[in-house]
């Protein structure tokens, strides 16, 4: 258990230490110009694959637009026999801006980082807690696509 971390770029910082430049600011100074971002658990009318940081950009702004992280806390990090592959768990908790209600997610995430930028992230979050608290869904262009 640590600490909460009050951004995400924060937790990743601490999760990845030198896989990735510690001084980025921000997850998007962390990740590859190429990097995907792949959602298994999303659901069918929900962004599965963002492809390329400028399309991550665009799809972090709307779900930035839906959900306030406040904090995210109880961080396990898992190192794996490929020393590029990192598997972090952790809590997120916030407010779901259209609603005001209250948004609480478990999160596990396999990153695989190449020469100090994150490549790949498979993000495993179950988009039912999102669901259960607003109508909305991340957006589905820019990049991003459902199947």
């Amino acid at each position: 258990m640590t600490d909460p971390f009050q951004s995400f770029s924060a937790m990743l910082r601490y999760a990845l230490a030198n896989r990735v430049d510690r001084n980025a600011p921000t997850y998007i100074d962390m990740v590859a110009d190429d990097v995907v971002m792949e959602f298994p658990y999303a659901l069918p009318d929900m962004v599965k694959r963002v492809d390329g940081k400028e399309a991550l950009r665009a799809y972090l702004r709307n779900v930035g637009d839906m959900i306030t992280i406040d904090a995210l806390d109880n961080v396990a990090v898992l190192r794996t026999e490929d020393p590029d592959v990192t598997i972090v768990e952790f809590e997120g908790v916030g407010t779901v801006k259209a609603s005001g209600k209250p948004y609480e997610q478990r999160y596990i995430s396999v990153i695989r980082t190449r020469q100090g930028k994150i490549v790949h992230y498979k993000d495993y979050w179950n988009p039912v807690a999102l669901m259960t608290t607003a109508e909305a869904n991340p957006a589905k262009e820019n990049g991003a696509s459902n199947g």
